[in-house]
């Protein structure tokens, strides 16, 4: 059995892992593109890093809207939008992943701010949109848990 992570237990650890690995073997043979096999590798569990971080990002931008919009429609879109983005979760989401987000989570808020900043702007709710508190007010646990949603304002 190799070392390092499992694919079927952590893809993107795996493929990070297996890249170095690659790169470090003996070129013994010099049919194999070892470097460009190596990248190739790599960048298959970036693609998963990303789409997890997009689906976190997608996430929090409706908890802002849910949270701050007064408006009464589009509410059961931005439930589905949210719980279509955690069944993604759901299949990507890996140990390893999961760290990540957790390290990158005030940046993907922020980015998330800005997008939901400006779809409310669309329909004139600057006011909402003022409300953003500038760190995330809500958890990671939150983003997870099927079937929450934040209240919307009073």
């Amino acid at each position: 059995m190799p070392d390092g992570p499992r694919h079927d237990e952590d893809f993107y650890a795996w493929t990070q892992y297996q890249a170095k690995v690659l790169r470090e073997m003996p070129a013994a043979d010099n049919r194999l593109d070892r470097d460009n096999v190596a990248e190739e590798i790599e960048d298959l569990g970036k693609s998963e890093r990303d789409a997890v971080r997009s689906e976190v990002r997608r996430i929090l931008e409706h908890f802002l809207k849910l949270a701050y919009s007064p408006a009464p429609e589009p509410r059961n879109g931005w439930m589905r939008s949210i719980a279509e983005a955690r069944n993604a979760l759901e299949d990507k989401l890996t140990a390893t992943l999961l760290r990540d987000v957790q390290t990158q989570f005030g940046r993907l808020y922020r980015a998330a701010c800005e997008t939901a900043e400006l779809a409310l702007r669309d329909f004139g709710e600057t006011d909402a949109a003022a409300l953003f508190p500038p760190a995330c007010p809500f958890t990671l646990d939150q983003i997870l848990q099927r079937g929450w949603y934040p209240e919307g304002p009073k």
